[in-house]
Parts: C-alpha cells; sequence; structure tokens
C-alpha cells in the first residue's frame, strides 16, 4: 500500500510530489555535473576553453551542495521514512531516534546544505564580474566557514537540553509524535527559533544578493544576459523570502492539519526553483555558451595559437558566447 492510513492524506500526497521533485533536482544535478566535466575534459585539449574552465570547482560545489540539500529533505517526509527509510534500518523507527532524524534534518538543511548552496551561488555570480578568477579557495573556506557557523548554531539550539528549560516548548520542538495502533510515529516541524536564525541568513543573503546584481547588471548590456540575469535575481528574491515566511506561518498549525502540509511544501518548492535555475543559468547554460563560443574559433586550428582568434578568447566574453569589443559583458569563466 503506498500510503499509511496513520498518517494524513494530503500530507501523503505532498510528500510524494516532494519526491517527485526531489528526483528531478537530482537528475538536473547530474546533467550539470556532465556538463562541468564535458568542459573540464575538452579544455585539456583546446587551449580556447582552458580560460573558460577556473570555475569548475566553485560550480561542482553549487551542484553538490544542491544535491545534497534535495536528499536531505527527504528524511523530512514521513512517508519516504516509513516506505523507504525504517523498512532497511528498523532500528531508526523508534519514537527518540524519529525524534533525532528530524533534527538532523533542520541542522543539515536549514544550517548546511542550503545556505552552502545559496552562498556558493552568489559567489558564482560576483565571479563573472572579477579580472581574477583563477584561485576561488578563499571563496570555498569562506562559505564553508559560514555554514558551519550556521550549522553549529541551529545543533546548539536543537541538542542544548538546558535551553529547552527557559523557552516555551513550540520555539524548539522539531517534531510531533502520532500515536498509532502499530507503532508511533514523528512528523517533523520547524522549531520556531531555528527559523529566526534562518530568517537573519536570508535578509543578510537578499541584501547581498541585491547588491552584486545590481553591480552585475550595471556592466551588462546584452539584452539576453541581462534577462537571465533578471530571471536569476527574480526566482532568488521571491522564494528566499517566501521561504522565511512560510516557515515563520508553519507554527500557527500543527503538523498534521492540511495548511501545514500546503505551508511547508510552498517552502520546499521555492528553495527547488532556486537550485534549478542557479544550476540551469550559471552552470548548464554558462558552460553550453563557452563551447559554442570556443566552437566558433577555431576548435580544430593547428598549435602555436597566436592568431587573433587567441586573443580574442582572452577577452571579456558573455554568457551567451558572443563577444564584442565595444562593450563590457560577463566573463564566462
Amino acid at each position: 500500500m503506498l500510503f499509511n492510513p496513520a498518517i494524513p492524506f494530503l500530507n501523503s500526497i505532498f510528500d510524494l510530489v516532494t519526491i517527485t521533485f526531489v528526483s528531478a533536482l537530482i537528475i538536473l544535478s547530474f546533467l550539470s555535473l556532465c556538463f562541468i566535466f564535458h568542459l573540464r575534459l575538452k579544455s585539456k585539449f583546446i587551449t580556447h576553453l582552458q580560460n573558460f574552465n577556473s570555475l569548475w570547482t566553485v560550480r561542482s560545489l553549487l551542484v553538490l551542495y544542491v544535491t545534497l540539500w534535495a536528499i536531505t529533505e527527504l528524511f523530512r517526509l514521513t512517508l519516504f521514512r516509513y516506505k523507504y527509510l525504517y523498512p532497511f534500518f528498523p532500528s531508526l523507527a523508534k519514537v527518540l531516534r524519529q525524534e533525532t532524524l528530524c533534527k538532523v534534518h533542520i541542522v543539515l538543511s536549514l544550517g548546511l546544505f542550503e545556505p552552502a548552496f545559496l552562498l556558493t551561488l552568489l559567489s558564482l555570480l560576483n565571479a563573472s564580474i572579477k579580472n581574477m578568477t583563477r584561485n576561488m579557495w578563499h571563496v570555498i573556506v569562506f562559505v564553508l566557514l559560514t555554514c558551519f557557523s550556521m550549522a553549529t548554531l541551529q545543533g546548539f539550539l536543537l541538542f542544548f537540553v538546558p535551553l529547552k528549560q527557559e523557552v516555551p516548548l513550540h520555539f524548539l520542538q522539531s517534531s510531533m509524535v502520532l500515536e498509532n495502533d502499530e507503532a508511533d510515529m514523528c512528523l517533523c516541524v520547524y522549531p520556531l527559533l531555528n527559523s529566526v536564525v534562518f530568517a537573519v541568513f536570508g535578509a543578510t543573503y537578499s541584501a547581498w544578493f541585491v547588491l552584486s546584481c545590481w553591480r552585475v547588471l550595471s556592466l551588462v548590456i546584452n539584452k539576453g544576459l541581462r534577462r537571465r540575469i533578471y530571471g536569476l535575481a527574480s526566482v532568488v528574491m521571491v522564494a528566499v523570502p517566501l521561504q522565511v515566511v512560510c516557515l515563520g506561518l508553519t507554527m500557527f498549525w500543527s503538523p498534521n492539519d492540511n495548511v501545514y502540509a500546503v505551508v511547508s511544501f510552498v517552502a520546499f518548492f521555492g528553495v527547488v526553483c532556486t537550485g534549478a535555475t542557479g544550476e540551469g543559468i550559471l552552470v548548464i547554460k554558462a558552460i553550453s555558451d563557452a563551447l559554442d563560443a570556443g566552437g566558433n574559433h577555431g576548435l580544430w586550428g593547428g598549435g602555436g595559437g597566436g592568431g587573433s582568434g587567441t586573443n580574442r578568447h582572452n577577452e571579456t566574453v558573455s554568457l551567451e558566447g558572443e563577444e564584442n569589443n565595444n562593450q563590457v559583458t560577463l566573463r564566462i569563466e
């Protein structure tokens, strides 16, 4: 039987839809990795593409963080846990371990993987207007330090027992137990204090993202490229605040209410759109344009490479793979 009678029906429907979106996002991430390593392989043999491959590590991390966030979301789903997890790991079905699993989901999702892929996405956007993008290790270190700090704070709020005695229960409640004749089950919820911590991060991130987009758009003339930046900015600036609002609204309903299922799904869907848009524009489309630009400039040319084609490839190239010596555009690296 696909649906568990003990789980609210609408929750099961949204869990099934969520599993579908997670699967689609993982497939998109796999496709993005194929593009990244295809460009990296070709750049070893084609001189013109070597300058376009400097951000392959950061792009790979973006895809990795999106994938890990998607996988983490599966552990929030009651349907997934009872159909696909507990049968293989029966010890996790104990109520105490179910509650711990919900806490781990909060730490990994709101504290680690989602902030990581949002910051990596922002770093890719900022790197596109810098003259030097060869050494991106400082970006990687910054992202990791920020996210580990976030995860530590989220974990402290959830696992530090004395804190629970000082604040109301719903401020730190990460799960609700549903009693069942066969076995008790836990529904994961978003604690208010953890949502507040993420809201502070979301507000700071949104302001930083708007500033970065303004800087990029001030340098971009190409209309097609501007449309992509506007599209990326629109998705991020709608999805992140929407998620924060939905996380705050979840405290007004019980996890087994239909409204709660709708609100939590909207928050999830916003993050899916952000991840998919980031991979589509900053990974797949960018690499596709780089390959097209390389293909238009003598990929089969002989050695030496001292001609005008090489010089043109050392100039700044737009994300559409078009070159224009009379305008300033983004780097395709």
